[in-house]
């Protein structure tokens, strides 16, 4: 009987049902300029945080912003600039993505170079981001 434990237990281990600190991750798509948008996703961020961080796991989370989405990133113009820059410095695990296409776009009409907060990484595509991501087995969610 002992012997059937401990394989058992030994199955269990290897399948990682016993394993804590499990890795969520979660990519966030943001493509809507609306403020109400917005600090909509940074609260999913923050609760998603708080929930796993309570169960003794983590959550790594890259928010992806393109199209009209990308005010949220923009240094000049963002609504949730001042929160992006507290959870940037609270939250290792935390990514955000803005859409080097829409960058192109913006600056292409306007003539002007698009300024993002220092938090901000610039990605190729903003949809080919999340199709990455989601290949890479992290969950989708759209605020």
């Amino acid at each position: 009987m002992k012997t059937i434990l401990t394989a058992l237990g030994l199955c269990l281990l290897a399948t990682g049902a016993f394993a804590e600190g499990m890795v969520h991750k979660v990519a966030i798509h943001v493509d809507q300029n609306d403020p109400q948008v917005l600090n909509m996703a940074l609260n999913n961020v923050q609760n998603l945080n708080a929930y796993y961080e309570e169960m003794g796991d983590t959550v790594e989370v890259e928010l992806v912003a393109y199209g009209p989405g990308l005010l949220m990133l923009m240094a000049d113009k963002s609504p949730v600039r001042d929160r992006i820059s507290t959870m940037g410095l609270e939250m290792e695990n935390l990514t955000f993505s803005a859409c080097g296409n829409t960058i192109q776009n913006i600056e292409k009409k306007t003539g002007a170079p698009v300024s993002l907060v220092e938090e901000a990484q610039v990605v190729p595509s903003g949809v080919a981001r999340l199709v990455e991501l989601q290949e890479q087995g992290f969950s989708y969610v759209r605020p």
